[in-house]
């Protein structure tokens, strides 16, 4: 086989498996991204024949969502027969639940657990106190030196080994056929997904340590086919035990399409009704005091609500990245992080400065960081180094003891969680945005890109007015002792926190010259009474911070009366979310508890995405299910401005919606397993229990309520969008990445035409809108 054969071979083996992202920055993200070019159905299956696991939800969450009502039972009844199963749906509900998944033995767990001991020693970022010898050479060449001396290999001489991966694969794959080849590739890949998700992740994410570590597939099967061969692994191909798509797979598909429909039912009457009721009632509301941007996740949701209950209040809904494709360097590390949508390249860094005057106390911060940071470091060392780890231990164990109990007894006066008030450094540093290329910081960007950005920002939103306050505000989870805490950060920053970036779009629209060009080159004119302002969310709490250092005398009041209303909008938000009038102090004490395995729900429960005004979803609770873009078709006369939200926010969120399903429907092969058992390796990663691989997906404590108790409900992405039904065949037929996820059916795709009524109808492939009415999915073809 040719080295082009066995490139092109190894790439397209890797498409079964999507990417492990690393803890310290875990995008959620589809784990059969690979497949997205199939038809939902034709992709479980062919995943499924790899990956083997449950990729439809169970009899047993099924009966859940019945017995909650989530089904409408006409839908259910009707596309029951459409797929040729005549019984009442209850018989085949029984029948669901009556079938046990049969465990899979694995065969390979020798050659697996082999494979991942040398993939821990090659991959760790810094966790083991002894560094692999010669990783700078590439996981092949490091493993070939020291394979001699793993005795469970068998390998005697080094001259055994062939002296590249090309050459291994070459000698191991010959006498089989392109097709076998590839199934095998396709199957050893698939064998852990973890581990080669992560090995794919650092090709092709500009991974620091791969710089340092380099590490490829080709290197990965090389070495896993070389010991496969050496121990007499016989399952080289696919195991003939594989199961394929059945009849029950069938009825399950049938069942979830159902499910989604009877969602998409109760969303259009919801939507219908309040439609009706903004034209029936006279528009009233003065002009805001502050308006607020948020993230478009669906943790914005309730927030959003309450602050607009409270007083002369306008929210809106933006990606959380706010429109800056940039990356981030942290203060006290240096380090960069991106800070974006992982589909964007990173045209920015964001870094801090002193404020003026604020140097010396910038100092003194980095100074405190720096003692803390290495106080840990020695800790760590101290118990990790064999002359010290025993006196060590045994020296401090009381004091640790202690401390143990104490955030034990009284989490909520622990500092386990991240500090937002206002003693951290954004009360002392301003942003500062630079032109970036391959993760160096160049120079300033010029003016006209500032404007650039700042403008997107209020088209898109279909800005009509400035408020004397504007407030962006990014989101971002802090809780502790969460190895999956960057999960809860924002998906559209890359799982980093928003404030960042929030905060250097207002730093950008305040500056005189940058509203100076929105005035004269594209009538954009910001009232020299307005002043925009960074916050955060901390969607653990509900509690918002403003980052008001740089704030103006004649904006001090304003901020203030605000700031006490934030206090008591977060108060009434954290109660509604908890149902309990004490639910900002047990917030509190579970994002600070080391022990608590749920310290928030994330944006478990996401069914929707709407990108259309507030008005049209305003005073209705969405029970955080919906994510919420601002969108007014009306100042978008060429429809540019959604086409930019279906081609990345509509695209992040189908990433965060299949993570959540595929984590939900089989855990143990898609999801992160019971945090009870996890244990962090490398730095970079989590096994369950002491080994085995990486897992790719959310915790079951994410998921679930319980062991059994779904907590998500699985359903694919609905998404609504409020535009001229033209518009939006136009961008499908210039975009077919888009169209191909619609007509998969990865996506379900609703419009309220508003040059029809608002009249919401639903894509369907064969280029038919049926109108979804408050009865039924009516048969009318749009003419």
């Amino acid at each position: 086989m040719s080295n082009l054969n066995l490139n092109d071979c190894v790439e397209e083996a890797a498409l079964t498996i999507g990417k492990t992202w690393p803890l310290y920055g875990f995008v959620t993200s589809n784990p059969l991204s690979g497949y997205e070019g199939l038809a939902f159905e034709n992709a479980i299956k062919e995943a499924k024949k790899y990956t083997g696991g449950s990729v439809l939800p169970t009899g047993a969450m099924f009966r859940q969502a019945w017995e909650r009502g989530e089904f409408d039972k006409d839908i259910l009844q009707e596309m029951l027969i459409e797929a040729g199963f005549f019984q009442q749906a209850e018989y085949y509900l029984k029948e669901m639940e009556s079938i046990k998944a049969t465990p899979l033995s694995n065969s390979a767990h020798k050659l697996d657990r082999i494979v991942t001991k040398w993939l821990c020693a090659f991959m760790d970022e810094g966790m083991a106190e002894w560094e692999m010898p010669g990783r700078s050479k590439g996981f092949f060449a490091s493993w070939r030196k020291l394979a001699v001396y793993d005795r469970e290999i068998g390998t005697t001489s080094i001259a055994e080994i062939p002296e590249t991966a090309d050459e291994v694969l070459t000698q191991v794959l010959d006498g089989f056929s392109k097709a076998e080849q590839l199934d095998i590739c396709k199957y050893h890949i698939a064998a852990l997904p973890g581990w080669t998700g992560y090995i794919k992740y650092r090709m092709t994410e500009g991974s620091p340590w791969q710089h340092k570590c380099p590490v490829s597939l080709k290197d990965y099967l090389a070495v896993r086919l070389w010991v496969a061969k050496q121990i007499n692994q016989e399952n080289i191909t696919i195991p003939a035990t594989a199961e394929q798509h059945s009849e029950l797979s069938k009825l399950q598909l049938t069942w979830l399409k159902a499910w989604e429909r009877s969602w998409q039912k109760q969303m259009a009457a919801r939507l219908s009704k309040n439609l009706t009721n903004l034209r029936t009632v006279p528009n009233a509301e003065k002009d805001p005091a502050v308006q607020m941007v948020f993230c478009i996740d669906t943790r914005s949701e309730l927030i959003r609500r309450h602050i607009e209950s409270k007083g002369e209040y306008e929210t809106f809904g933006y990606a959380g990245f706010f429109g800056i494709a940039t990356d981030y360097q942290d203060l006290n590390s240096g380090l960069i992080r991106k800070s974006c949508p992982p589909i964007l390249s990173s045209a920015y860094t964001i870094k801090e400065t002193p404020l003026p005057g604020k140097i010396a106390e910038v100092a003194n911060y980095q100074r405190k960081k720096s003692y803390f940071k290495f106080a840990d470091f020695l800790s760590t060392r101290m118990k990790n180094m064999l002359p010290s780890a025993f006196g060590y231990v045994e020296g401090t164990g009381l004091f640790y003891g202690g401390g143990l109990i104490w955030r034990t007894l009284f989490p909520g006066f622990s500092t386990g969680s991240k500090d937002i008030g206002a003693d951290a450094h954004e009360a002392i540093c301003r942003t500062e945005i630079y032109s970036s290329s391959y993760e160096k910081v160049k120079e300033a960007i010029p003016l006209e890109e500032k404007v650039a950005i700042v403008r997107s920002a209020f088209v898109l939103l279909g800005w009509k007015s400035f408020a004397p306050l504007v407030v962006f505000t990014g989101h971002g989870s802090h809780s502790a002792n969460n190895p999956f805490g960057s999960s809860l950060n924002c998906g559209a920053c890359a799982a980093s926190p928003g404030r960042h970036n929030a905060r250097m779009l207002a730093r950008l629209a305040n500056l005189p010259e940058v509203r100076k060009l929105l005035s004269e080159e594209f009538g954009i004119d910001i009232p020299n009474t307005t002043f925009f302002m960074g916050a955060e969310h901390n969607t653990a709490t509900d509690e918002i911070v403003l980052f008001d250092a740089e704030v103006p005398e004649s904006h001090r009041l304003i901020t203030q009366l605000f700031k006490a209303d934030l206090a008591e909008i977060s108060r009434s938000a954290i109660t509604e979310r908890l149902g309990n009038k004490n639910g900002a102090k047990i917030a509190r004490e579970k994002s600070e508890n080391w022990a608590e395995t749920r310290p928030e729900w994330g944006l478990a429960g996401n069914a929707g995405f709407i990108i259309a005004p507030r008005s049209i979803t305003r005073d209705i609770d969405l029970g955080s299910r919906c994510f919420l873009h601002s969108y007014d078709w009306q100042a978008d006369d060429e429809g540019f401005f959604l086409e930019m939200i279906m081609q990345g926010p509509m695209v992040v969120t189908q990433w965060i919606n299949n993570h959540y399903y595929f984590s939900t429907v089989d855990n143990d092969r898609f999801g992160g397993g019971s945090k009870i058992t996890h244990n962090v390796t490398g730095k970079f990663g989590v096994v369950q229990g002491n080994g085995g691989d990486l897992k790719i997906g959310l915790p079951l404590q994410s998921v679930n309520s319980s062991d059994c108790g779904m907590f998500h409900q699985p359903l694919r992405l609905s998404v609504i969008i409020q535009s001229p039904l033209d518009r939006i065949e136009e961008i499908l037929l210039k975009n077919n990445q888009l169209k191909q996820l619609i007509d998969n059916e990865w996506i379900y795709l609703m419009v309220l035409d508003p040059l029809s009524n608002n009249e919401i109808r639903l894509y369907q492939k064969n280029g038919d809108w049926p109108l979804i009415t408050n009865e039924k999915m009516e048969d009318s073809v749009r003419i």
